[in-house]
């Protein structure tokens, strides 16, 4: 897919391009979310899940597995494309905290500003490797009502760091 995509953004903005491959790719489909929008610079994209036949639980509220699947992928792939191909980027932990039913679609706007990135490279750079930890919040379109938060930790290393750490690993 990476391969893919590095061949197309020759033709395409990388911003677009991802929106695309997201829009169309069966696993983040399959989670009923879909991306409405992605900055140039990758550090805001944000997310719609709409309550459908698809996602509808017993309740009759959007499913919470359809809300933490549509969240899941999107700091991964904004730190990918934000901080190139030198370093390697792994989902760690995550976490979803309930606050209220969804419905009629809840929204999330994922940002990484520019002082995160820097703060990202500084540690890679002092330590081969971090972890972050970032919140995103599943809300209203007003934003006023918030169903849900998703923290996820994400580990962040230099590539020739990480394949050395592995390589140690497997003696």
């Amino acid at each position: 897919m990476q391969k893919l995509f590095q061949r197309l953004s020759k033709f395409i903005s990388p911003n677009k391009l991802a929106k695309w491959m997201m829009r169309f790719s069966p696993m983040y489909k399959r989670s009923t979310g879909r991306i409405t929008y992605i900055s140039d610079d990758f550090t805001e994209i944000n997310i719609e899940i709409k309550l459908s036949y698809k996602n509808r639980n017993i309740a009759g509220v959007i499913f919470g597995g359809s809300l933490f699947a549509a969240t899941d992928p999107i700091f991964m792939i904004q730190l990918m494309q934000m901080l190139g191909s030198r370093y390697i980027v792994w989902d760690r932990a995550a976490e979803i905290k309930y606050k209220r039913p969804a419905t009629p679609a809840a929204y999330a706007k994922f940002i990484l500003t520019k002082e995160d990135l820097e703060k990202i490279i500084q540690e890679v750079n002092k330590n081969g490797e971090t972890n972050i930890e970032k919140t995103v919040h599943l809300t209203s379109k007003d934003g006023n009502t918030i169903f849900a938060e998703v923290t996820k930790t994400m580990y962040i290393a230099d590539k020739g760091f990480y394949k050395k750490k592995i390589a140690a690993k497997s003696k």
